[in-house]
């Protein structure tokens, strides 16, 4: 196909940049304080988060207790006590399976040894040996040298004696001293629970307050707005942490009972920790059974236990990714896989263990803050799982890109959702746009132009025999048009469309004369038209602007026209053009019906006007759905001139 670009003496139309500002460096100043006071704040913030997640977590037993008609304080420290007696006993039997674990690995101190033993033998063994054998080459390829020569007599009797082994004995510890070495450890954990249940209890009992605090703070002047989208953020949060805390608990269950089965001691330790880990998608759960796997292959001589529980944590894993999570929240997390490694990278470093436990729930946090907040957007576009960019503007990117292959393969995974009119709708006539607008900008050279509409008849030509969704839309306008004159003509009849009328427009001679525009893009708009059209069995016959213009419509295809379909981008702004290219078809002795597309985009396009037996059409369905009618009418009329 020959592309046509536009004159090179046509004036573009550069749109100014935006004056340069000092948000984006106040942006990253903000960005480095946040981070640094998370960091510095660590002691005070964590109990504050975990306050804030476990306030989520309690919500909802907090409104079930309230339904059954108990009064909001004994609702809130039942579901607190519920929560405390949790993780109290989640740490007993957490410290009891660490001291068993501890005291049985003297028993497997044999085990243990062969298999490093063998593992050294496989690995560094090998290596020591190739090494050694290297060694022995390059000593018989090298020169020899000469012995260093050794000293005796005075230099020995010269040398500084041997040091005089030192003994330091600690005095015996006293029993205060020897308590406070044994609970230390257990104090900080224990503070840090009763602050964090000390600040669930106040979250719960001033939900409302606070609600009412964040309006005031972030959109008193819209309530409706931020009102939904606290309480829809609330809600879903809450939602997904208690769907997430149940199935990671179920699966520590499940591996606990499976550890035990196989024969992996400490089974219930590695339970609590794969469901804690699991919190981590992706990476965590296999944290745990990395742990778990080496030591069931270092207490076992042989490696059946080692691969059993390898198999176990996959086939858990699977069931719980693959069936389960679909089933309580959807397959999408609200993160992007990239973006929960990088948020675990980051939360580990701010504030270790806990934070790789919590980088989840918190990037969530942030992400679902970001899609409310107008200045946190790009949390959203950064670290959420939703495309970037529109199906349109990745069709521009990639042809913008050269990369023609993608936008073909993007087609054809849209085309297993929608029908190929829909695509072209959607996705190419609005890339399409896209373009002319950097067109008029001209930001695009004349090779990428030319690169451009290659790619897009390419894609075009890829869709030719392309199926995809059937169309649900309606065909036609519905109902019956009333006849006007036009030209000393009636106008055709227009009405919903059925496969006999397709068959009686096919079964004559009525042709659409498709006449391109002159802008960069309307002969590929023009080709789409005509492929569509060719789809519903209408005989298309194609030209260009230039071309009717040189015939000065003297053609034999001009002349017996009878339906006359305009396509070009440029009909919004409605162009001299334009409005001379319809001036000269309204004035041929046999007026014919004339479909203008694509219009409907700004006032300008009303200057073309929609009188007489002129339509207009803002898409390809409408477009094509006016040409099938206007061909149906052409039948119709032809069958009663041949009958009378």
């Amino acid at each position: 196909m020959k592309i046509s670009l536009p004159p090179h003496g046509r004036p573009n139309r550069v749109y100014p940049t935006g004056a340069p500002t000092l948000h984006g460096l106040a942006s990253v100043v903000t960005g480095v304080v946040v981070v640094c006071g998370l960091y510095f704040g660590r002691a005070v913030l964590i109990p504050i988060t975990l306050s804030v997640l476990l306030s989520f977590l309690l919500a909802p037993l907090v409104a079930a207790l309230r339904r059954l008609h108990m009064g909001q304080l004994p609702s809130i420290f039942i579901a607190v006590f519920f929560a405390l007696a949790i993780v109290l006993g989640a740490g007993t039997l957490i410290g009891a399976q660490i001291v068993q674990l501890a005291a049985d690995i003297p028993q497997y101190q044999v085990a243990i040894e062969r298999k490093i033993e063998t593992v050294q033998e496989k690995t560094v063994g090998r290596a020591d040996v190739l090494m050694g054998r290297a060694a022995l080459t390059l000593q018989r390829v090298a020169p020899s040298r000469p012995a260093a020569p050794r000293s005796f007599g005075k230099a020995n009797r010269n040398a500084p004696p041997a040091p005089m082994p030192v003994e330091v004995h600690e005095p015996a510890l006293t029993p205060m001293q020897l308590a406070q070495r044994a609970f230390s450890p257990a104090i900080a954990p224990l503070e840090t629970t009763f602050i964090v249940l000390v600040v669930t209890i106040f979250i719960l009992l001033q939900r409302e307050d606070l609600r009412d605090r964040l309006i005031s703070l972030f959109g008193s002047r819209d309530l409706h707005r931020t009102t939904t989208a606290i309480n829809d953020a609330a809600s879903r949060l809450s939602r997904y942490f208690v769907a997430q805390l149940g199935l990671n608990l179920s699966v520590g269950a499940v591996l606990a009972v499976g550890l035990a089965g196989i024969g992996v001691p400490g089974a219930l330790l590695f339970g609590v920790v794969a469901a804690l880990l699991r919190f981590v998608p992706y990476i965590g759960i296999w944290i745990a059974a990395l742990l778990a796997v080496c030591l069931a292959a270092a207490i076992q001589p042989q490696w059946t236990m080692a691969v059993w529980t390898l198999v176990l944590f996959v086939v858990v894993d699977l069931l719980a990714g693959q069936v389960a999570e679909p089933l309580l929240y959807g397959r999408r997390s609200g993160l992007s896989p990239l973006a929960v490694v990088v948020a675990a990278i980051f939360w580990s470093w701010l504030w270790g263990p806990v934070g790789l436990v919590l980088s989840t729930p918190l990037t969530l946090c942030l992400v679902t803050l970001g899609r409310y907040a107008d200045r946190l957007n790009f949390l959203t576009i950064l670290l959420g799982d939703q495309p970037a960019l529109t199906p349109a503007q990745t069709f521009y990117q990639r042809l913008l890109a050269d990369d023609p292959h993608e936008a073909i393969v993007q087609a054809d995974r849209l085309l297993g959702e929608i029908s190929v009119t829909d695509y072209y709708d959607q996705v190419a006539l609005e890339g399409l746009r896209l373009a002319r607008n950097d067109a008029l900008r001209g930001v695009l050279t004349t090779e990428q132009l030319a690169r451009f509409n290659e790619a897009v008849v390419d894609i075009i030509e890829n869709l030719e025999t392309v199926e995809g969704l059937p169309d649900h839309a309606p065909r036609a306008e519905a109902g019956e048009r009333e006849q006007a004159q036009a030209g000393g003509r009636a106008e055709p009849h227009y009405g919903p469309l059925h496969d006999d009328d397709m068959e009686g427009a096919v079964a004559t001679d009525a042709v659409v004369l498709c006449i391109s525009g002159r802008g960069a893009f309307d002969e590929v708009a023009t080709a789409i038209a005509v492929q569509l059209l060719n789809r519903q069995g209408v005989t298309t016959v194609t030209t260009t602007y230039e071309q009717y213009r040189n015939t000065r419509g003297g053609g034999r295809e001009v002349d017996r026209a009878d339906i006359i379909c305009i396509v070009s981008l440029d009909t919004a702004e409605a162009p001299p053009y334009l409005r001379n290219l319809l001036r000269r078809i309204r004035s041929q002795p046999s007026p014919a019906t004339v479909i203008v597309g694509f219009g409907g985009q700004s006032e300008g396009s009303s200057d073309l006007g929609t009188t007489g037996s002129t339509r207009n059409a803002t898409t390809f369905r409408d477009l094509v759905e006016e040409c099938r009618a206007a061909t149906v009418a052409v039948s119709r009329n032809e069958h009663v001139q041949g009958t009378a």
